[in-house]
């Protein structure tokens, strides 16, 4: 399908695919009148489509099938995440002549809501029971107990119990308890709306990651860099805002009576106190309160903005799946339209009836990012570890003297809130399995269960911290020490009062609260009696209000000609910082950043540059004239009675009377006597620059060939004072161009202390809007480099090349010990210094494609997913390690393996039992793009 004007070169296409259900491709929907497909993040896609009976393709929409949305970059078609919808709801009237015909399908995970999880035989309180189990676990138990049952056929799961689908080992562990009934669908909602798990649909394939990795792709800088800009990728840009959530405190309702009232005095109020209220059950403590309370104020703190923008295709350089998908943060026009980082929230594209494709993203900025972090965070305190209890249990027998069971499961997640003088507490919940027996498997009920705490320690007493019911199976525990080490554990009570066996203790270490507080807004720089003013005005970016731990602002100086930070000052509200004893005409650079009470702080604010100005132009020192008999400056004023004749040549003192006390213009040509000055009486030099008028020296005025071959001396030179100019600087050998009303300049020198006895050449940039990046070019005798830093701190942070006389280099430096790059030298041989990827994420340009995963015991294969389709063919090189071998080093694993298939998307690798032995494998590959056909 042509998508851009027909007859002109295909740029970026769309297309659909009909497939029979979980069966082969069936051909192309060459002619729908219009369609519309939405791919959310973490949830299911859909289609709309139109398609009339009289064209082509229509009877391949007539019974259920598939609908692949396809799309193209430069002709090669691609399925995207996301792009396999289900035809099951069509709609038409027989009326119509055109016949044209409506469906709506969902995306192909929508078939997920038809995999119910079962009941077994260890219900506890009629529900199935994880413990302590990677989140993977938990969605293979549905997934392949329905496959069992003869369920999702066609479905493939791309993720084991242990590892997620990049490879890489869960980081969610969970205890809960299930409900029969819920379906898979449900549960993969669930757990990413508590930020456990990102997931999409690749195909048929269920892929699912730990949250924040694969699917948060941050493309808004560095080499990834992905800037949306009005006018050539995105043209509409509504925004959609509102202040109906808004409130300044809210009273939280708990357990037995117990209120707590948590304010937020930062808040935005227009209109003064609103006021909100939230009951939350089974809370009882303070700490958990005001961490619930503030998770809800931070959601209703301002005003929420919904960003929509329309996406160009014609003039775009950055297109929707070929650079970006849902979940990847790009640089895009946010509120207002200024640049901001924004993630992806959803790609919408639709073809109307005149064959043009449109499009549009909704995206978010980074306090609304905040919010659905918040949110999560809430559920995680009242959910514990997403177990819940339950009750109408049958009665076990008697319990009396009975010792329950240990609790199974324990699992602890701290977490740092503000209290209500914005510091940092911390809060743990505690998880834990139900008691169902004794000590020696005999079913018994318990009445409840007792938590313990105590600092992680040698010798420390351990104190009860909590009670439950026998229903609730989590409890919070506040304030604890940020920072600090803690362990608990857990005991079940009998009905007859008798104490169970304790958990096995479980230590973590409560984190500090680790948000920074919001960029200041941009200082304002003034300069007055020769001093510098920073003002600022108490606001973050955005007029953002300072959070309740915000502490204070640093103020930065530094001398843009010679870098080398250094805090001048701070402000712990809005004010104004005195920076003295700068010298005049010297330009110099400031900026602010915030800190909280934890020590966090934000990054920088734009630089201003501003340069100190004398009080007079004669630049006399301060405000006095200097001498007893000196006259301080308006102190005579104009009307002063001076008697006329009455200072005469006589009472003046030789050379009392300098330049810069005569007023302008006051010795005319008429006052002259012609002939009285001479060559002779002119002192050399005495004639500058700021003794002639301006305009005074015109063409006329100068002879011919007189400036010819001479030397001019002076201080700086400059086109203009403000505004667009050039600065020529002699006394530091360097160009600064400044572009018009900016301060911001790029700068052309040379210096002589890079390397002893010769003369360097050297360009810099001017930095980036948010002060965080600055380029720089040294080209010297036998070196040449060029680098991007921080213009903060002088140091390396980014991409880099260098040339010598005896080697060459290219990669990236942000001066820590994750540096990579190419070295070649004289000796003819190649080194890559740094990692690879190890990931199944790429791009289908990658030229090598590394990795490895893990098979659990039993398997027999594993196909190796390569993310996109690659542009060109593939050639893996794999070994497989025997996981029996470790512990073992003795054992011959007596196995034998290849790789069975290899294409553009994946590769297929496979191995025999050996010997018996089914122990788990290690795979590691190497995968390189080629254009032999092997």
């Amino acid at each position: 399908m042509q998508v851009i004007v027909p007859g002109e070169p295909m740029r970026y296409g769309l297309r659909l695919v009909a497939y029979a259900p979980n069966g082969p491709r069936l051909g192309l929907l060459p002619l729908p009148l219009s369609f519309e497909a939405g791919h959310p993040l973490n949830d299911v896609s859909s289609l709309r489509l139109d398609y009339t009976s009289h064209a082509t393709g229509e009877d391949l929409l007539a019974q259920p099938c598939e609908i692949a949305l396809e799309y193209a970059m430069d002709g090669e078609w691609v399925e995207p995440s996301g792009g396999r919808f289900l035809r099951i709801k069509r709609g038409s009237d027989v009326t119509d002549q055109a016949g044209k015909r409506s469906y709506t399908c969902p995306g192909y995970a929508w078939q997920f809501k038809k995999a119910v999880l079962y009941p077994n035989g260890t219900l506890v309180d009629g529900k199935r029971q994880f413990n302590a189990v990677p989140v993977g676990a938990v969605l293979r138990t549905l997934i392949d107990e329905a496959k069992g049952r003869g369920g999702l056929d066609g479905m493939t799961a791309g993720f084991t119990s242990s590892s997620d689908s990049s490879g890489q080992t869960w980081s969610a562990t969970l205890t809960l308890a299930l409900e029969p009934g819920v379906d898979l669908l449900t549960l993969l909602l669930n757990l990413s709306d508590q930020g456990l798990i990102d997931w999409r649909m690749r195909g048929r394939t269920l892929e699912v990651f730990n949250e924040g990795g694969v699917m948060a792709v941050d493309r808004s800088s560095g080499p990834t860099l992905i800037d949306l800009r009005l006018g050539r990728d995105v043209d509409q840009a509504p925004d959609d805002a509102t202040l109906e959530d808004l409130s300044t405190a809210i009273l939280i309702a708990g357990e037995n009576g117990f209120t707590h009232e948590v304010p937020n005095p930062t808040a935005a109020a227009p209109w003064g106190r609103w006021e909100t209220y939230q009951q939350q059950g089974g809370v009882s403590d303070v700490g958990t309160a005001t961490a619930l309370g503030q998770a809800a104020l931070g959601r209703a703190s301002g005003e929420r903005v919904q960003i929509t923008r329309s996406v160009v295709f014609d003039a775009a350089r950055w297109l929707p799946w070929v650079d970006y998908a849902p979940g990847d943060q790009v640089l895009a026009p946010g509120d207002g339209g200024a640049m901001a980082p924004l993630r992806i929230r959803q790609i919408t594209l639709s073809r109307g009836g005149d064959g043009k494709l449109s499009g549009n993203l909704v995206l978010n900025d980074r306090f609304l990012e905040d919010d659905i972090k918040l949110a999560r965070r809430s559920a995680g305190i009242l959910a514990g570890g997403v177990s819940s209890g339950g009750s109408g249990a049958t009665p076990a027998p008697d319990s009396s003297g009975r010792v329950p069971a240990a609790p199974p499961g324990l699992i602890v997640e701290p977490v740092a809130y503000l209290d209500t003088a914005g510091y940092a507490q911390g809060l743990a919940v505690v998880t834990w399995g139900p008691v169902i027996v004794d000590v020696n498997g005999v079913a018994l009920d318990v009445d409840g269960y007792e938590v313990y705490a105590r600092p992680n320690a040698e010798g420390e007493l351990w104190y009860l911290v909590a009670q439950t019911a026998s229903g609730d199976l989590s409890a919070s525990v506040s304030p604890l020490n940020v920072d600090s080490k803690y362990a608990f554990k857990v005991r079940g009570v009998g009905n007859d009062g008798t104490k169970g066996v304790f958990s096995q203790p479980v230590a973590v270490v409560v984190p500090n609260d680790g948000t920074p507080p919001p960029v200041p807004s941009a200082p304002t720089l003034t300069t007055r009696l020769g001093v510098i003013h920073v003002a600022w005005d108490g606001l973050g970016v955005g007029d953002a209000t300072m959070p309740a731990d915000f502490e204070r602002v640093r103020v930065w100086m530094q001398d843009p000609l010679a870098p080398g930070a250094a805090e001048v000052g701070y402000l712990t509200a809005a004010g104004v910082v005195v920076i003295p004893d700068q010298p005049y005409g010297e330009p110099r650079e400031v900026w602010l950043t915030a800190v909280d009470r934890s020590g966090n702080e934000s990054a920088a604010t734009p630089s201003g540059v501003i340069a100190t100005v004398p009080l007079v132009d004669t630049d006399v020192i301060g405000e006095v004239i200097n001498g007893a008999e000196h006259i301080i400056d308006g102190t005579i004023p104009g009307d002063a009675k001076i008697t006329a004749n009455t200072i005469t040549g006589a009472l003046i003192q030789a050379l009392a009377i300098q330049a810069g006390h005569i007023q302008a213009n006051a010795i005319e040509a008429d006052k002259i006597k012609a002939g009285a000055i001479e060559a002779a009486h002119i002192s050399a030099n005495a004639v500058t620059a700021d003794k002639i008028a301006a305009n005074a020296i015109t063409a006329a005025k100068i002879a011919a060939d007189a400036i010819n071959g001479k030397t001019i001396t002076g201080s700086v030179i400059r086109t203009g004072a403000t505004g667009q100019r050039i600065v020529i600087d002699p006394t530091t050998l360097d160009m600064r161009f400044y572009p018009d009303g900016n301060s911001n300049y790029s700068r052309i020198f040379t210096r002589d202390d890079v390397f002893p006895g010769e003369a360097t050449f050297q360009v810099t940039s001017g930095t980036n809007s948010g002060g965080s990046a600055q380029s720089y070019l040294t080209v010297a005798a036998g070196w040449t480099g060029l680098y991007v830093r921080d213009p903060a701190t002088g140091l390396d942070n980014g991409g880099f090349l260098e040339s010598a006389e005896d080697y060459s280099r290219i990669g990236y430096d942000n001066d820590t010990s994750d540096n990579q790059f190419l070295w070649f030298d004289g000796s003819g041989r190649t080194t890559h210094y740094g990692k690879w990827w190890d990931s199944s994420f790429a791009v289908n340009t990658w030229g090598i494609h590394s990795g490895s995963r893990i098979s659990d015991s039993g398997w027999t294969g594993m196909v190796i997913n390569y993310g996109p389709t690659m542009q060109g063919n593939m050639g893996p090189v794999a070994v497989v390690r025997d996981g029996a071998m470790i512990g073992n080093p003795g054992l011959d694993p007596n196995f034998y393996w290849c790789i069975e298939a290899s294409g553009q998307t994946s590769f297929t690798i496979s191995w025999s039992e050996g010997g018996g032995v089914r122990s788990g494998k290690a795979i590691y590959w190497w995968s390189f793009r080629h254009d032999g056909n092997a």
